[in-house]
């Protein structure tokens, strides 16, 4: 048995049918959970899918933006040699 921590409702949820991470939706208010503990079982809300999109952008953004520093870098090496 678990609780809703939206609003506190009792969930029936058998330990051994989840694994950490699962997703589950409470069946009181709605809310979307995550198994974030096995024993004792825990619930936590779970996290948007919306942010977890925007901050999977950002990394690759970055990522990107590594990726052109260092493709300048090796422009201005290049650049040198040939003088």
């Amino acid at each position: 048995m678990a609780t809703c921590p939206e609003c506190d409702a009792e969930i029936e949820v058998d330990e051994y049918d989840v694994d950490k991470g699962d997703l589950l939706s409470c069946p009181e208010c709605g809310s979307n959970l995550e198994v974030t503990g096995l024993t004792p079982l825990e619930l936590d809300v779970a996290s948007d899918e919306d942010d977890e999109e925007e901050e999977v952008e950002k990394e690759v953004a970055e990522v990107g933006e590594d990726l052109e520093l260092e493709e300048d870098e090796e422009t201005e090496e290049e650049e040198d040699w040939d003088e």
